[in-house]
């Protein structure tokens, strides 16, 4: 199993952060006790510029949830076709190859799903195998690769693609002044991504998915989520969660690679989601790793900040687009999400 390709696709409009923040001052100027709080938060989350799918003034239109939903499915298929598109052309294939479509997000809903949008929109294959994933917020990306390796094991001829589309930006929640929202409007943006699964009996020349590992941390439900109502989604953001992170992880990733005989020290290549200045530095502190193994996800937080499933994802791309290792580089793939829980991919380059 190997990973042929990944592809972005970005929102046409791109915004620095001091943009961002003025514009929400403005929004929020006479409810906010301490405004320095809130340009204190959005100048240490790591961000230079985020991309959204609406202009700044475009977001006071979305008074609803349904409005701002219907702007996520109009858009999430823009992406996703440009995503599909541009990674099935860096792995030389073609719309009718793809056997399985699996598409993640937790910043809108559909039903039909998104897959079956796109299944008519690009007219893909119509005995395709759809699965739509909704939930797993900013491991989705992780657990998506594994999910799509499961299918191409058991059909090694054939190709699955992952889509993640993440339009945090269609979240925010205005009358929402606690520190988690206040954190969040300075720190996620819009994207998707698109991965290009293929069978050990397809040609293929990128990484090869070795081993997976998934781990749940029971009674930590109310670390990280949304608390989902009429008004839409609200983030939840515990401030444990580089504890959690610090507990857990080290022994995760020791775990998965004593299976083949390795240890940290082996690995040579980090692909690390983007989380945050807080949970980079406890997934990178708690393995042992300095900052320049972690260069790829500090660029990508600086340059997109978080894109919840996709961020993992954009990683990734730059990896394989600029950073390759050296043939035969052992890599470790790591997202965590809602749940708590953690999804591990064992890469060999």
């Amino acid at each position: 199993m190997k990973i042929a390709s990944v592809a972005r696709a970005l929102p046409p409009y791109r915004f620095r952060q001091q943009e961002i923040f003025e514009a929400l001052a403005r929004h929020w100027r006479e409810k906010l006790d301490n405004p320095e709080l809130l340009s204190r938060f959005h100048h240490r989350v790591g961000v230079e510029t985020r991309y959204f799918v609406l202009p700044l003034e475009g977001y006071d239109s979305l008074a609803r949830w349904g409005d701002a939903n219907r702007v996520w499915l109009e858009k999430a298929q823009e992406l996703g076709e440009q995503a599909i598109d541009l990674a099935l052309a860096r792995a030389g294939m073609e719309r009718s190859r793809i056997s399985a479509l699996l598409t993640v997000s937790v910043t809108g809903v559909a039903s039909p799903s998104l897959d079956a949008h796109l299944t008519n929109r690009m007219q893909l294959p119509a005995d395709i195998r759809r699965t739509p994933i909704f939930g797993l917020g900013c491991v989705a990306g992780a657990a998506g690769i594994a999910q799509a390796a499961d299918y191409v094991r058991a059909y090694p001829d054939r190709v699955a693609v992952l889509l993640s589309v993440e339009l945090c930006s269609l979240t925010w929640q205005r009358s929402d002044l606690s520190i988690a929202n206040l954190i969040a409007s300075g720190l996620f943006g819009d994207g998707a991504a698109a991965v290009i699964v293929a069978g050990d009996d397809v040609t293929a020349f990128g990484p090869e998915i070795v081993d997976t590992a998934s781990s749940f941390y029971p009674g930590t439900e109310g670390a990280m989520g949304w608390d989902i109502s009429e008004e839409g989604f609200r983030i939840v953001l515990s401030p444990e969660v580089p504890a959690i992170i610090r507990a857990n992880l080290p022994g995760d990733v020791d775990a998965l690679l004593s299976r083949h005989g390795l240890t940290r020290g082996d690995v040579g290549s980090w692909v690390l989601h983007t989380g945050g200045p807080k949970v980079l530095d406890a997934m990178a502190g708690s393995l042992g790793l300095n900052r320049e193994a972690c260069t790829a996800s500090w660029d990508s937080l600086r340059e997109v900040g978080n894109l919840s499933s996709a961020s993992v994802l954009l990683v990734l791309e730059e990896i394989m687009q600029n950073r390759r290792p050296a043939a035969g580089t052992w890599g470790v793939l790591a997202a965590l999400g809602p749940g708590f829980c953690a999804q591990l991919v064992l890469l060999r380059w």
